[in-house]
């Protein structure tokens, strides 16, 4: 799967790592053969939201029902693998960062039982210094 290349405002890994997400989604191949049509592209940005949901409250269950077994993103040259990046989130979580995450002019690709987007993420990151628009 190829790596996607964006730019960030933040220094901080797990913002970055967001932001360059590529994702191959579980719930897209809960459609079955269905997805591979071009009107399922709603759902690839579907998942993609629940990820920023589970992202955004710690839910490793959630993360779960929507990551691939083979999830992984890639962002200034650090691959992480299946709970790798929400755990690295949970941890900047505790550390007092904040995250807001959208998707923004999403370009789906869908081959049957597995899919990727790439997109432009447009949200802030938050800390004690207080929250800085991001994209």
């Amino acid at each position: 799967m190829p790596a996607s290349r964006t730019r960030s405002r933040s220094a901080n890994p797990a913002a970055n790592a967001f932001v360059a997400t590529l994702v191959a989604l579980s719930s897209v191949s809960a459609v079955g053969a269905e997805a591979c049509a071009p009107e399922h592209n709603p759902a690839v940005v579907d998942a993609l939201n629940q990820l920023f949901e589970a992202a955004s409250h710690d839910d490793a269950n959630l993360f779960k029902e929507v990551l691939a077994p083979n999830f992984y993103a890639f962002d200034n040259g650090k691959r992480f693998d299946g709970m790798q990046l929400p755990e690295l989130i949970k941890a900047a979580h505790g550390a007092g960062k904040t995250y807001a995450w959208s998707v923004n002019e999403p370009e789906v690709h869908i081959a049957c039982d597995w899919a990727w987007v790439t997109y432009t993420n447009r949200g802030s990151v938050g800390d004690a210094s207080g929250t800085h628009p991001m994209s």
